[in-house]
């Protein structure tokens, strides 16, 4: 039988509970949740979740998202298949999906831009947490499908367009401060993130879901194998951290690698005060022959006294220095050049 007052469905036999359909419509007020309803109440597993050491993950079960089955309805319906050649892999386990919207840690008033809405099933939840919503998809197709799932949410904005080519200050005119959220397919990540940090200041904040090893990049420290220049590109601009792995169980289709859930969040200010046209210019050259010795490596670009005057060992290699050391290479050769390399 349906519970009237929440957003799952209960049986009498004692299932679990599930979630609702999308056409359901919620009923609930301020008088009567999903916690105080008795028929939901009744399954024990629901009652263990309202545990005090775990009411603060309860809240999950009211973010409305895509199930399995509804995804692969819906890409029937539609004539669509995941396209390779746009990286698609959707997420159709709703924990996880919930999991990734609580974590964009986004409420009432927030500003948030989804990039590759998909089939909607995180729009859903993202849009359920009461935030503005902008979706911004490339696939035709998808864009279709996504004016069925979003019908009737009045904070969600859905824009056809590319994110590799989208013309930022408009997308973004609504606000000053956005969050991104995003599932990001390998071959985009790393220009997309790099190009947000850079260009887009009115992004604040990013939970990008990436292949494994390129999160490992966005997060690496000096003298580790995933430091490089991307790395160096992030730690300039903002601290990033990994807050979680999704198992590649979860999508559909499922990829061949892990993927990681990272959180990026923008500095006040950047977190040096070199030039930032010669930092950049050297930490590329720099990695583009990371196994050479900075001599080498950066020859032309950087003399012995410029080594000399930043204290860096010329005999180093690129993944040894920290953003601090590059910056202090930086500076000695702005100083010798006038802030050309």
């Amino acid at each position: 039988m349906q519970c009237a007052g929440c957003t799952l469905w209960c049986d009498a036999r004692g299932e679990e509970p599930r979630q609702r359909p999308l056409d359901c419509v919620f009923k609930c007020d301020d008088a009567l949740d999903a916690r105080q309803c008795r028929n939901c109440l009744a399954h024990a597993a629901l009652r263990r979740a309202l545990r005090p050491r775990q009411r603060a993950d309860s809240s999950r079960a009211h973010l409305v998202t895509l199930t399995r089955s509804q995804t692969s309805e819906l890409l029937t319906r539609h004539g669509l298949a995941p396209r390779r050649s746009f990286g698609q892999n959707f997420v159709v386990e709703p924990e996880t999906v919930r999991r990734i919207a609580t974590l964009a840690r986004v409420s009432q008033g927030d500003h948030v831009l989804e990039i590759g809405a998909g089939l909607g099933a995180l729009t859903l939840a993202l849009s359920d947490t009461g935030a503005q919503v902008t979706a911004l998809e490339i696939d035709s197709g998808l864009v279709a499908a996504l004016h069925e799932t979003l019908a009737g949410r009045a904070n969600v904005r859905l824009v056809h367009d590319d994110a590799m080519r989208v013309e930022w200050s408009q997308l973004l005119a609504a606000a000053d401060s956005w969050t991104v959220v995003a599932n990001l397919p390998y071959n985009v990540a790393t220009p997309l993130v790099a190009d947000l940090l850079d260009f887009v200041p009115q992004v604040r904040r990013l939970l990008v879901m990436v292949q494994k090893e390129v999160a490992q990049r966005f997060v690496a420290a000096p003298r580790t194998e995933a430091f490089g220049a991307l790395s160096v590109k992030v730690s300039y601009w903002a601290t990033a951290r990994i807050v979680g792995e999704v198992s590649s169980a979860v999508f559909l289709p499922r990829p061949r690698v892990a993927s990681s859930l990272v959180e990026i969040e923008r500095r006040a200010q950047p977190a040096v005060t070199s030039d930032r046209d010669v930092l950049f210019g050297l930490v590329r050259q720099g990695f583009a022959t990371r196994r050479k010795m900075l001599r080498r490596a950066l020859d032309g670009a950087v003399m012995a006294d410029d080594f000399a005057r930043a204290g860096v060992n010329p005999e180093a290699r690129a993944e040894e220095l920290s953003l601090t050391e590059w910056a202090r290479l930086a500076d000695a050769v702005a100083s010798r050049t006038g802030g050309t390399t």
